[in-house]
């Protein structure tokens, strides 16, 4: 019994968590733009903070397409739960699929609270980040959204994929799978090489965007 509740209390959440993101976003904006001089010279457009604030809002965009996606499987294949299935196997490959999705829930706001340091050093602090620095700003927005995005997603699925719930969507087999799932160990040997290929990037672009904030930090004005 306890354990039902536990499935049932996982399968709303999900539901729900994509739009209780979008509104923490959204909020998290107004913030910002109400800390915005309301009068600033063509200069100080809060350059890659813009494009930090439009990267978190496409990826919550993703975020929100990939629970409809996931809840329009379970509505469309009514006999069966896929949350269950997914949380029969949590201790197997089903645990990449609610890892990635909760960390690509914590990227997104890590996108648009990064959003807020360039907006401090652009606006707030009337730096400019031009030359060596914007190639290293360019790296950090594709490193995130890139790296962030790919490692998340393949992360969801690999578990997917890992558990066989996704044999289950793609042909449609339902008899006999309430008592035992195909999970497939083995296949999560395919992503090691995708997860660790798009987390250096992921790397890569925290590390420039470190260098671009403290070198632009102690810019002379």
């Amino acid at each position: 019994m306890e354990h039902r509740y536990f499935i049932l209390h996982i399968e709303s959440s999900l539901n729900n968590v994509a739009w209780i993101l979008n509104i923490l976003i959204y909020e998290l904006i107004k913030v910002i733009v109400s800390t915005v001089p309301r009068k600033i010279s063509n200069s100080h457009h809060g350059y890659w903070g813009n494009r930090f604030i439009l990267s978190a809002i496409i990826q919550g965009a993703v975020i929100t397409i990939l629970t409809l996606t996931i809840v329009g499987f379970q509505l469309t294949i009514s006999n069966i739960n896929i949350i269950q299935y997914l949380s029969l196997t949590f201790d197997g490959p089903s645990k990449w699929f609610f890892l990635g999705y909760i960390f690509y829930l914590i990227l997104i706001v890590a996108i648009a609270v990064t959003a807020v340091f360039y907006l401090h050093l652009e606006i707030h602090m009337d730096k400019k980040i031009t030359g060596l620095r914007s190639v290293l700003a360019g790296i950090h927005l594709l490193g995130m959204n890139i790296g962030g995005a790919g490692t998340t997603i393949v992360m969801i699925y690999a578990g997917l994929a890992g558990s066989g719930i996704l044999d289950i969507i793609l042909n449609g087999t339902t008899s006999g799978i309430s008592s035992t799932l195909n999970s497939n160990v083995d296949i999560m040997v395919q992503f090691i090489v995708p997860i660790s290929g798009f987390a250096g990037l992921l790397s890569i672009g925290v590390i420039s965007g470190g260098l671009t904030y403290i070198t632009t930090f102690f810019q002379k004005s």
